[in-house]
């Protein structure tokens, strides 16, 4: 088997909504789009990122009316704080404050217009050396 790409793809109640937040605050672009739809991409993100809107008919009837729930949709950043200051200044809702773990995870939380958590995170906590 050889993977020529990844994408994930995530049931919400309004694709554009979701498609709208990552474009405008995460730098994505719509690849493609329809009524229900939206393919988003970054060259950098090393994966797609797909919406589609709950109740499609083109999706098998035991998964339609499923919701992108107990899921992060987690970017690795290179300046978390600058992210942090950036998404504040534009007005995005921090959901889950800049927090450090003990295995050295620094992250913080904000959730699109569909209730889909996206995190921002680094590996750049301080050794304690």
């Amino acid at each position: 088997m050889k993977i020529t790409s990844s994408a994930v793809s995530l049931n919400v109640e309004d694709a554009a909504a979701s498609s709208k937040f990552l474009t405008t605050h995460f730098g994505f672009r719509e690849e493609m789009a329809a009524d229900g739809f939206a393919s988003l991409a970054r060259d950098d993100a090393g994966m797609n990122v797909i919406f589609l809107r709950r109740g499609l008919k083109s999706l098998p009837e035991d998964q339609r009316n499923d919701h992108a729930t107990g899921l992060i949709l987690a970017f690795v950043v290179d300046d978390l704080e600058g992210e942090l200051a950036r998404l504040q200044a534009e007005g995005v809702p921090i959901t889950m404050p800049l927090t450090v773990e003990e295995w050295g995870e620094r992250a913080f939380q904000v959730r699109d217009p569909n209730g889909v958590i996206i995190q921002l995170v680094d590996w750049n906590a301080p050794t304690g050396d």
